[in-house]
């Protein structure tokens, strides 16, 4: 192919990514997968994708390509892709606002909040957008594969603490996504943590049984285990047992609210239902809220037949009660825990729709402060790695627990 049908071709590509980004699509059968990762890829990394497509153009225009019209059109659309980028990148830059708004509504009840919530940064460190990938931070260390149950590799725990510990540390406890049937404890939630434990906090972040060899509820015992680790061993390690909250995104997102709403139910605490698994925040980043679908979210694109099959073993016609259980926003309750709920609106895998339905019932019952935060453009999984958006959410989730632990942690702890 010549160089100016090779950069038409280019340009096509680089204009499907950032169209995939602006546009929500759903119910796209086989392709929903790829139209996710490309979404999300470029969404999160617009910048970078203007980037490579200006090396790109620079390249083929120094090898000819707008010696024929083939070329000229690829410019074309190269320009409306950048065009696409610039308004993806206002999207994010735009979450800080839905943030610092989400925290004012979420809080306005409390006429002391002022005073406890600084303001949410503006500015975004560059260099660490330009190296979305690189989570380590100074100061930070990690002990890795504790064992915390009998599951083998599977009730395996990671530690992010301070270098520099004094006393116990308020401890998050992080539940990894992936569908109930993938994922690992060193994949996700990396710019949260690495924040945390640089602010003083100690993270836990801790595997589980998967599907299909595992069926519900399996899944939420084992991370009720990993909380149990936590009141029980986690001071050796700097944790403070009595300030813990939770958060997880996807799949852990559904299981993080689960574990908050369900504290201390003997159902799910087999040969350890004496110790105390109550949280004091829960933080759900894109998550799964109802498996009955009872508001129509999903409509055509329901994950009951993949939830039947793989996840519950059992069907929602037979066994009603169970589904139930499985679903937070049966769950609901005037003792829930605070609630800071994040949610983007072109997510294709969990609907936002869903996420909607969940705050509502949670702020109809709950005596607590339930946060909504809906970021328009946002996709699944916006916060694994370093973006700008990302880096919003990491701040209002830190400043938001610290809040918490301010006006919270000395209620908890008498």
């Amino acid at each position: 192919m010549s160089p100016p049908g090779l950069f038409l071709a280019a340009s096509a590509v680089g204009l499907a990514f950032t169209t995939s980004a602006l546009l929500r699509a759903r119910s796209l059968a086989a392709l929903q997968v790829p139209y996710f990762f490309a979404a999300w890829m470029t969404g999160e990394l617009a910048l970078h994708h203007v980037a490579w497509q200006a090396v790109a153009t620079v390249a083929f225009v120094v090898g000819g390509a707008l010696q024929a019209w083939q070329g000229w059109l690829g410019l074309a659309l190269t320009f409306v892709s950048w065009a696409g980028l610039v308004v993806l990148h206002g999207r994010s830059v735009h979450s800080a606002e839905v943030f610092a708004r989400a925290l004012r509504e979420g809080l306005a009840h409390d006429p002391d909040a002022a005073s406890h919530l600084h303001e949410l940064p503006a500015h975004v460190s560059f260099r660490r957008i330009a190296r979305p990938f690189r989570m380590r931070r100074a100061g930070v260390e990690r002990v890795r594969d504790i064992a915390y149950g009998p599951a083998g590799h599977r009730n395996h725990l990671d530690v992010y603490r301070p270098r520099d510990r004094g006393g116990r540390c308020p401890t998050l406890l992080q539940i990894h996504g992936g569908g109930w049937t993938i994922g690992r404890k060193d994949q996700q939630a990396l710019p949260l943590m690495n924040r945390l434990a640089s602010d003083g906090w100690v993270c836990v972040a801790a595997n589980y049984r998967l599907s299909p060899r595992a069926t519900f509820p399996d899944h939420l015992i084992d991370v009720k285990r990993a909380l149990a680790w936590i009141r029980t061993e986690g001071p050796h390690f700097g944790a403070d047992p009595d300030f813990v909250v939770v958060t997880g995104g996807s799949a852990g997102g559904h299981l993080a609210a689960l574990l908050a709403l369900t504290a201390n139910d003997a159902r799910f605490q087999p040969g350890f239902e004496s110790i105390d698994t109550s949280v004091a925040a829960c933080v759900p980043f894109y998550g799964v809220y109802d498996f009955l679908d009872r508001n129509g979210a999903r409509g055509s694109a329901s994950m009951v037949p993949f939830l039947e099959r793989v996840v519950m073993k059992c069907s929602p016609h037979t066994d009603r009660a169970r589904w139930d259980e499985a679903s937070p926003i049966a769950q609901v309750h005037a003792g829930a825990p605070p609630f800071f709920v994040i949610h983007g609106t072109h997510d294709a895998l969990a609907y936002v729709e869903e996420a909607r339905h969940f705050v509502e019932a949670l702020r109809g019952v709950s005596a607590n402060p339930v946060l909504y935060a809906e970021l328009p453009g946002a996709q699944h999984a916006f916060d694994t790695f370093h973006s700008r958006r990302s880096a919003h959410a990491v701040d209002a989730v830190a400043c938001f627990l610290g809040y918490l632990r301010a006006l919270y942690a000395p209620r908890v702890a008498a």
